[in-house]
């Protein structure tokens, strides 16, 4: 289509130049996406040309586009926000003589400053439209402020990889399993969702009874799939719903679940397959975070982690030094969003604080082309958590059925090294200890002891979790009687 050409000029042509994209633009370019899907049923074979596909990019022309985006971004950031502009200005840092090879020059940005005056980092040259925050899981919720036009580009986006990265089509129906104060995350799914012809279900982290009685329940739609396709939904409140499907004995032909998207939290392989049998639907996981968008991570083949270089610039660095992680050490996730996918609050070298590892080894996967990590393996929060990561202690923890789903558990320091304090649903429970010291042992754990309890109040405090933020219907609504007045 002629119009759609046009589109997809103008939107390289953006990207070259590094000016302001034209949200009409994306939306031109996934309507005609979703146009090809329904007249043809699948998309056509240039689609992976579309923004956001990964594709291959000769490494000189990736490097004179990093260049020229870190320059563009750092400029913006200097010029329009009071954090960064007092920054360069105490540095001397002019940000068009910056180069991928000196963009260590300007510090890194403390997740703790953004949590602290979100204000400092808005652009005064955007006009701020939407507050996201984050769930607040690891400390203060994080505000970072969009604009209409950064909202647009992102449900313009989302729609491209619900079409092709997730193979969503107009008969599907997907159910969003999220906290509904999570607004950004919400607009986004429902937008996408429905623009592409499927329809939406917003359930939220209610009771997981109220859930899965939800996903089970037939739709009656004419042209759609009879039950709920597709859920998107947090690694722990997932492992709610596991715990309940395992518990009152549903089975995974109860449900039509195709495909189950999972983020936020770390998916440990375990429970991974524990849902996928559970609910019977494939089970899959990206990264991406509310301060970052739209950079984010695809995983592979192989099981790396790959991160897009279209959106922003990735830097892997120790979370002490700051310096550059070595290849097969832990690090932690450095990103700038680039300027002119946002505009609004705009970030160098946001510390995320997501663990990660970097390969021994050149990847040779189908995404080999794209910098890659391991995945996630979880939140920085001093030495022990690079220590004993929690993908790890989660991969050991949620494949025992004896332990309660979500797995509550704590690492403590106790000389001459961390012990590993668990809930179990009861003890005495010798057998289950002695599997997970010699699952531990094996996979090089070095924890000093395994303790278990079966009383959380016993329990060394815990970090929260997603599905702690239960949200109450008058399903799941346990009420005292209700005392009537007799009429007088």
């Amino acid at each position: 289509m002629f119009g759609t050409a046009l589109s997809q000029l103008r939107y390289g042509l953006a990207i070259l130049r590094n000016r302001r994209i034209r949200p009409q633009d994306l939306e031109r370019i996934a309507r005609d996406l979703v146009a090809t899907l329904a007249e043809f049923g699948e998309p056509g074979a240039d689609s992976a040309l579309l923004p956001g596909q990964a594709g291959a990019v000769d490494p000189a022309v990736r490097r004179t586009v990093t260049e020229r985006s870190l320059r563009a971004t750092a400029r913006a950031a200097a010029q329009h926000t009071a954090y960064y502009r007092r920054t360069f200005n105490g540095l001397g840092l002019d940000p068009l003589t910056l180069t991928p090879d000196t963009w260590d020059r300007i510090p890194v940005t403390p997740k703790a400053a953004l949590r602290g005056l979100p204000a400092a980092f808005v652009s005064a040259a955007s006009t701020p439209a939407l507050m996201a925050l984050t769930t607040g899981t690891s400390g203060t919720p994080t505000t970072v402020w969009y604009s209409r036009a950064e909202v647009e580009i992102a449900v313009a986006m989302s729609t491209v990889s619900a079409v092709l990265g997730m193979g969503l089509r107009p008969r599907h129906t997907m159910a969003y399993a999220g906290c509904s104060r999570a607004t950004l995350p919400l607009i986004n799914v429902e937008e996408s969702v429905t623009r592409i012809g499927a329809s939406f279900v917003q359930i939220g982290t209610v009771d997981p009874v109220v859930a899965l009685d939800r996903l089970a329940t037939p739709l009656g739609l004419r042209g759609k799939a009879p039950q709920i396709t597709h859920l998107t939904i947090s690694a722990s409140y997932l492992s709610a719903l596991v715990e309940e499907a395992e518990r009152s004995g549903w089975r995974a032909s109860d449900f039509g679940l195709e495909s189950i998207g999972v983020g936020g939290e770390v998916l440990s392989e375990p429970l991974k397959e524990r849902a996928a049998a559970a609910l019977g639907a494939r089970i899959s996981t990206a990264y991406m975070m509310t301060e970052t968008l739209p950079s984010g991570g695809t995983p592979c083949t192989e099981g790396h982690l790959h991160h897009t270089t279209e959106f922003g610039h990735l830097e892997i660095l120790d979370p002490v030094t700051h310096e550059p992680t070595p290849p097969g050490a832990i690090g932690t996730i450095v990103q700038t969003p680039y300027v002119p996918y946002r505009d609004c609050t705009l970030l160098l070298r946001y510390a995320t604080g997501d663990l990660v590892a970097r390969p021994e080894a050149a990847p040779r996967c189908e995404l080999a082309h794209l910098p890659a990590t391991s995945p996630v393996l979880g939140r920085w929060s001093g030495p022990l958590s690079r220590a004993v990561p929690t993908r790890s202690v989660l991969n050991l923890l949620e494949a025992e059925p004896d332990i309660p789903l979500p797995a509550r558990h704590a690492l403590v320091e106790h000389p001459p090294g961390p012990r590993l304090h668990v809930l179990v649903r009861r003890l005495p429970a010798a057998a289950l200890l002695g599997r997970l010291e010699d699952r531990a042992t094996a996979a090089g754990l070095a924890l000093d002891a395994i303790v278990l309890h079966d009383d959380p109040a016993a329990l060394p405090p815990t970090g929260p979790v997603r599905a702690d933020l239960r949200e109450h219907t008058f399903e799941s609504a346990r009420p005292a009687a209700v005392r009537v007045a007799s009429p007088a």
